[in-house]
């Protein structure tokens, strides 16, 4: 990632381009680096932020999607944002629409990829063992279509993330906090146009996923991907900049 990280009244977060904005969240155990091909291509017509999410940093009692939200509430306060479109990937889309729910006011559009808030499959129905890194390592493979895409670094930073006792404790509540916060009942509320960009092959969150969010969705349209894993902007990412131009293009032209 080569992106200047800012602070400011403490958030830090990536600042790129001006425009129309572009909020991106990140997932569970993502980074700011898993945007780095939509920042490339969309800095250059777009303002793209992206805040680091405080997963790890909450007070263990109010670790949960809503905190997460809220805290995208205070950002977007802050940096005085409107008229945004959100996309969030697996997590962060979860609290994208918590946000939206929150917030229509706000927000212009929604782009979903691999979201959680209806279900999700985390660590491919069980949790590492934290002395094991051969078996993180499979784990994060189970991310992607492509093992190839789960590297060494990608590995490693996610076996110290669950061996530090204080990170895995709040990982491990986050999690519980979206399978428990199951958004279905509440998708029907949002009015705005949603673009679901899926992979084929993600066994995180299964395409019946994305087609439900499809289906109670008033506005949305659903894209595959074919071999493609949890994250399309990552292992896909032609793929995926090609289709969220064409929402984006579509959505500025009221089409």
């Amino acid at each position: 990632m080569d992106f200047v990280l800012k602070e400011e009244h403490g958030f830090s977060y990536i600042d790129e381009g001006e425009g129309e904005v572009l909020l991106l969240l990140h997932g569970l155990m993502g980074s700011l680096s898993n945007w780095d091909d939509v920042v490339n291509e969309f800095k250059s017509r777009y303002r793209v932020l992206i805040p680091i999410l405080p997963i790890y940093d909450m007070p263990l009692l109010t670790t949960g999607v809503k905190s997460l939200s809220k805290f995208v509430h205070k950002f977007i306060k802050l940096k005085e944002l409107n008229n945004i479109t959100i996309l969030g990937n697996s997590l962060g889309g979860h609290v994208a629409l918590i946000y939206v729910l929150a917030h229509p006011e706000n927000v212009k559009a929604l782009v979903l990829t691999g979201s959680s808030g209806l279900y999700e499959n985390a660590f491919g129905g069980s949790f590492p063992r934290r002395e094991s890194i051969d078996f993180v390592r499979e784990k994060v493979q189970y991310t992607f279509y492509d093992p190839a895409v789960a590297t060494d670094e990608l590995v490693n930073d996610v076996y110290k993330l669950i061996n530090d006792r204080h990170s895995v404790i709040r990982l491990l509540a986050m999690a519980k906090s979206a399978i428990r916060h199951n958004m279905k009942k509440d998708l029907h509320k949002m009015n705005l146009p949603v673009c679901l960009i899926w992979g084929k092959n993600d066994k995180i969150t299964p395409p019946e996923v994305a087609v439900e969010f499809n289906e109670f969705l008033p506005d949305s349209e659903l894209h595959w991907i074919d071999k493609c894993g949890h994250a399309p902007m990552m292992e896909r990412p032609e793929e995926f900049n090609t289709l969220l131009t064409a929402f984006l293009d579509k959505i500025k032209v009221g089409v």
